[in-house]
């Protein structure tokens, strides 16, 4: 049985209803923040059309040279041989009603990248116009940053309920996924500006049930440091017998695609039937790392949508699309 993780309640507990109609949907209580992304009021007009109708949102330009350097790859690419999934995954699979309850177990899936190169620099490029509106480097793996936790710090043994293992198998997948988008094969994978819902990420072809769909990333730190924090982002990495020893992942700095994928209503049926994604913690080669997966089939222009309380069942959804 997986262990599904969860975001950090302290600071998303305080997400209330919008202020009015015309504010956006994922505005908090303290008037200067926008749930899930952290934006200051100050940028609300340049993101919100329903706040100004008169502001465009600076797209990042669709040059090759620009979104190499952006994310960093280190050999473009316009094949797969390589690297690519092998044909089994091609193979149709029998579906499970219930992620990880299944009479053998089921394999993880690498993502399948557009094989159109002006496809996937939109894609990347969409991306990147969201992380720059939000003040955020690129980053595919968890930091460690001076005067924040210490990578030693991430022990997967020490989480109090015990954590799923990622079998060998799956770790090759994740790692498989990991090295073609160091090498320009992206997740067919869209984000979109919505006037009610801010940024969200849409499938940009079809996505199979189990299919890796990125990892949660960030800055990694106590959870003792943040208390303050007005991020809303955070998300919980490590959660022990020990409250000086749990750990967040913070991605207002620094942070890939996760952070933008949104969260489903918990209070209404169309709300919980819009989840088509599943955050899971894994014990990674003793290291905590959580991943979102496609808990079902997902068709090509459907939003990606995952639930913020899939455990601790804390964090107040009823205001959400």
């Amino acid at each position: 049985m997986v262990s599904s993780t969860t975001v950090v309640s302290r600071r998303r507990t305080q997400a209330p209803k919008p202020h009015s109609p015309r504010t956006s949907s994922r505005i908090k209580s303290k008037p200067r923040k926008i749930v899930e992304d952290d934006f200051n009021d100050t940028l609300c007009s340049w993101f919100c059309p329903s706040c100004n109708d008169n502001q465009n949102l600076i797209k990042f330009p669709l040059v090759q040279t620009k979104i190499v350097d952006f994310f960093r790859i280190q050999r473009p690419s316009s094949s797969i041989n390589e690297l690519s999934p092998g044909k089994d995954c091609q193979k149709k699979r029998k579906r499970s009603s219930i992620l990880g309850r299944t009479k053998k177990r089921r394999r993880l899936l690498p993502f399948n990248p557009t094989k159109d190169l002006t496809r996937r620099m939109e894609q990347m490029a969409s991306l990147a116009t969201a992380l720059l509106a939000a003040g955020a480097d690129f980053s595919n793996e968890l930091t460690y940053m001076p005067g924040m936790a210490t990578r030693s710090a991430n022990h997967a043994a020490l989480e109090r309920e015990g954590m799923q293992v990622l079998s060998k198998e799956d770790t090759e997948t994740l790692h498989l996924c990991k090295n073609m988008m160091k090498q320009g094969e992206w997740p067919p994978l869209m984000v979109v500006f919505d006037p009610k819902e801010g940024f969200t990420v849409e499938a940009d072809m079809f996505i199979r049930d189990w299919t890796i769909i990125t990892e949660y990333v960030g800055d990694v730190d106590y959870l003792k440091n943040r208390e303050d924090d007005d991020g809303d982002s955070m998300m919980t990495l490590l959660s022990t017998n020990d409250p000086s020893k749990n750990l967040v992942i913070c991605p207002d700095k620094r942070s890939n695609i996760a952070r933008f994928i949104n969260g489903i209503n918990n209070y209404t049926s169309d709300g919980k039937k819009k989840q088509n994604v599943k955050c899971v913690r894994f014990d990674v080669n003793g290291e905590s790392r959580v991943l979102l997966i496609a808990s079902r089939d997902i068709r090509k222009g459907e939003r990606l949508y995952y639930d913020y309380n899939g455990y601790e069942n804390e964090y107040p959804t009823e205001h959400f699309v």
